[in-house]
């Protein structure tokens, strides 16, 4: 039977086996440490990971809407002097062919004189001053202008004419009268040829 101080020195001699340090751990102990702590950290960053996509994934825009985030016209079947209606992200798009009168009608407007001043050829593309594209919104409460539609009211200016409120546009989709503050917008758009355009 040990003695009393040989079991002080040495409580329970299974405890300490060759090549424990001093706190009692061995190489093999701090590995084993060491990578089940590496793979909580993985493990986590995997979950969060599984966790955020579906969330971010969310944000992203639905196929429909991308399919309507641009719009394709075919120019090719609109006269001078006429034109036509369509739509672009859910809105109506009016696209007109402007006859050599109705474009020298735009340029001969003073800015001064307009609410919102813009020359045709800064709402148009160079080379197809003859194009104006316009979103076909009123911009003082958001009617639908008429004008783009066979036999229309296009207005005292020859442009588009809101029934709401009296807005009058010109031939370049300027406001010149009634409540309106804005022309009406122009959206980005290209020609990929030249009877087709990208709106969008």
């Amino acid at each position: 039977m040990a003695s009393v101080d040989e079991t002080l020195e040495n409580p329970d001699p299974f405890l300490e086996k060759e090549g424990d340090s001093e706190h009692g751990d061995t190489d093999g102990d701090v590995r084993r440490r060491d990578f089940l702590s590496i793979a909580a950290v993985s493990f986590a960053g995997v979950g969060a990971g599984v966790v955020a996509l579906p969330l971010i994934n969310q944000m992203n825009p639905s196929a429909d809407v991308l399919a309507l985030s641009t719009t394709e016209v075919d120019l090719a079947g609109i006269e001078p002097g006429q034109a036509i209606k369509t739509s672009f992200r859910k809105q109506p798009l009016f696209v007109r062919n402007l006859t050599p009168k109705e474009i020298a009608e735009a340029e001969a407007v003073p800015l001064s004189e307009l609410r919102d001043p813009q020359t045709l050829e800064q709402r148009t593309k160079t080379g197809h001053k003859n194009w104006l594209i316009t979103l076909g919104v009123c911009t003082h409460l958001g009617c639908v202008p008429l004008g783009a539609g066979e036999g229309e009211n296009k207005g005292p200016f020859g442009g588009y004419f809101c029934p709401c409120h009296g807005s009058a546009y010109d031939t370049a989709a300027r406001i010149r009268q009634g409540p309106a503050p804005k022309n009406l917008f122009v959206p980005e758009y290209e020609f990929t040829s030249d009877t087709h355009v990208t709106v969008g």
